[in-house]
């Protein structure tokens, strides 16, 4: 790694603008703006640098800027840097997928109407993306028959017209033929951009004028006209339940919303028009290389709107720090005004929601893509073998994490892969005393000697015992390859310790740390640094996420029997034994507010006065401060 001091540049000017890091094989490693080219360089040359922008500064080995007069410029300039660049320390969004467009080329003499994948055109009018293929050729189908355009390639519409037949199309109805002269070509132009104008409008405002020719038509007995139009009516309705979800018809913007977990992040986006989501569009971003200071927001935005056009309203979760800048730069390169804006209540907060349900499910999809491949995980394993100078391959991993709130409510636990996939039959949950004093490293200790143990009792099970279980041994009489434990240093020393003393010499151990995914070995001064996009850090993340998620679940349940334990202990009326009944019934102080002042009374030993007690005492403790957990971090949360 390089020496910042040793290109740290001098004479910065303090215009706005956009500066270049490049690393020693002169590529640019990271792109970024500022307002004040001074101010924002000689922040990365200071002392108390944040993990990730240490990293990238020390990568480095030099730096150039480019001075612009606005900031909505050196936004221009960012963006077309990131895009051609493609920085190791941007945000990276990856994106396996090729959404379908519908196109009209307005630009042609005769427009066509047609699916496209490819990359913008201009004078082309695309609409989606489209993430069903199926529902795009649907809607396209009835679109054919409404406005029947010309749908056919360059060459087939040269042939019809130099031979004067038209195609198959536009003998069952689909094209106007203007090739054969059916259709002059202004009327075929005007056909084109009605039908720009019907994707683009409200279908309930078409639908009623289209009835209302219906009954105009039906009046004058045209009924072979009325029939036509009922049959237009039809089929605008089906391209509308095509299109997506109803919402409120008021409803016109695009809504973008992340979903993030401790190494990944998703990132949605909703097209709604005129109450319609007419389509939708996911990324996945590599959080270990996203610097702190870069808003997932603001990139996604940039990267959204690359080659589409947006609404003139979008909305997100909330509003990245120069909001202002990105709408002026989004308007400038548009040509209409554009607004982003957080809502806060309402219809729109919903759609959010489920915006960002959609962003977590892409995540999920991603992710159990790629885990589920066996060359990958074989792989995955390779590398981590490799990295950490094992014998063999570590084809049992057990992982290890503790979960408590300032050293109460403690639990552990123990989740298993097995080939580079989660075996969760194996997976086992510990309960930890908090009267003993642990802390993180002691509870680490506690637990790797209490399931090591078991391995050392039940591994010398004889044959006869084994019969006897049914021809399988005990779950603990396996042992791991490779251990790890969720955190860095301290914990691994613990866990070193339990092996130590138990005699255990033969199974491999390593700490994985989350701040900047460093791996650590017993007696070692200096982490492993796998490599920036190496599968075996990522299956390594995957098995120490897996262990957080499953202790932070046995903890929630666990403290919420203990706040049910407490709420019934301020009871009076309640002793010993209704309380432990109360407890084997509901478990929970959910489970509690869930049941009725009846339920309750059907206790033993409980009549209608002391329900109605649990009842008051219920609703006392609800309009208290409640707590929640992050799922990522731990962090207790209070909410009034």
């Amino acid at each position: 790694m390089s020496d910042p001091k040793s290109y740290r540049p001098t004479a910065i000017p303090t215009d706005p603008g956009v500066y270049r890091f490049y690393d020693k094989n002169d590529r640019v490693i990271y792109v970024g703006k500022a307002k004040n080219l001074k101010n924002r360089l000689n922040s990365y040359f200071g002392s108390n640098l944040l993990e990730k922008t240490y990293r990238m500064v020390h990568t480095a080995v030099r730096v150039d800027w480019t001075i612009v007069k606005t900031e909505v410029e050196a936004l221009q300039l960012e963006f077309t840097w990131i895009k051609s660049e493609n920085p190791q320390f941007n945000i990276q969004f990856k994106d396996d997928k090729s959404y379908p467009y519908l196109a009209v080329s307005l630009k042609d003499e005769y427009p066509k109407l047609y699916i496209s994948r490819a990359k913008k055109i201009p004078g082309v009018k695309y609409f989606g993306p489209y993430a069903h293929a199926w529902a795009l050729r649907s809607t396209f189908d009835v679109l054919q028959k409404n406005y029947p355009i010309r749908s056919c390639s360059d060459s087939n519409f040269a042939r019809a017209a130099k031979t004067g037949r038209q195609c198959l199309l536009g003998d069952i109805g689909k094209c106007a033929a203007p090739c054969v002269e059916w259709i002059s070509k202004e009327d075929h132009l005007k056909l084109a951009k009605d039908l720009v104008k019907f994707i683009d409008s409200n279908p309930d405002d078409i639908a009623r004028t289209l009835e209302a020719d219906m009954a105009k038509a039906s009046a004058d007995e045209e009924f072979e006209k009325a029939a036509k139009i009922r049959d237009q009516i039809h089929a605008l309705k089906r391209s509308s339940e095509t299109a997506g979800t109803m919402l409120s018809a008021s409803l016109s913007a695009d809504l973008l919303a992340v979903h993030e977990e401790i190494t990944h992040a998703g990132v949605t986006l909703f097209s709604v028009r005129h109450g319609r989501v007419v389509g939708s569009r996911s990324w996945v971003l590599d959080r270990s290389d996203v610097l702190e200071d870069q808003d997932i927001i603001e990139a996604a935005i940039l990267k959204a709107y690359a080659d589409t056009e947006p609404a003139s309203e979008i909305l997100v979760q909330h509003l990245p720090e120069g909001v202002s800048t990105i709408e002026n730069f989004l308007s400038e390169k548009y040509g209409h005004k554009i607004s982003i804006t957080a809502p806060q209540r309402g219809e729109k907060v919903e759609v959010l929601g489920t915006v960002k349900l959609n962003a977590h499910q892409a995540l999920i999809q991603y992710l159990s893509k790629r885990s589920n491949d066996a060359a990958v995980s074989g792989k995955a394993l390779e590398e981590i073998a490799a990295a950490l100078d094992l014998n063999e391959l570590p084809l049992r991993i057990e992982c290890f994490d503790i979960s408590n709130i300032q050293g109460t409510s403690m639990v552990a636990s123990m989740v298993v892969f097995e080939d580079g996939q989660p075996k969760k039959s194996d997976y086992r949950r510990f309960a930890i005393d908090d009267n003993e004093g642990f802390d993180d490293t002691l509870a680490m200790h506690h637990v790797l000697t209490r399931r090591l143990k078991r391995y050392l009792a039940e591994r010398e099970i004889s044959v006869d015992e084994i019969n006897e279980l049914g021809g399988a041994k005990p779950k603990f009489a396996y042992p791991p390859q490779l251990i790890v434990v969720d955190g860095g240093a301290p914990q691994v020393a613990a866990a070193a310790r339990a092996l130590a003393e138990l005699g255990i010499s033969d199974i491999a151990l390593c700490g994985l740390a989350k701040r900047l995914e460093e791996v650590w070995l017993p007696d070692s001064k200096d982490p492993v640094i796998f490599p920036r996009h190496s599968e075996g850090l990522y299956m390594l993340q995957r098995i120490r996420d897996e262990a957080h998620r499953f202790a932070i679940t046995f903890h929630r349940s666990r403290r919420s029997k203990v706040m049910l334990e407490s709420l019934l202990d301020e009871i009076p009326t309640l002793g010993d034994v209704r309380r432990k009944a109360l407890l084997e019934k509901f478990g929970s102080v959910t489970a509690l507010k869930k049941a009725t002042l009846a339920e309750i009374s059907t206790i033993p030993g409980i009549g209608e006065k002391t329900a109605a007690q649990i009842v008051e005492a219920l609703q006392s403790a609800s309009e208290a401060p409640t707590e929640i957990i992050d799922m990522q971090t731990g962090e207790i949360i209070t909410q009034d």
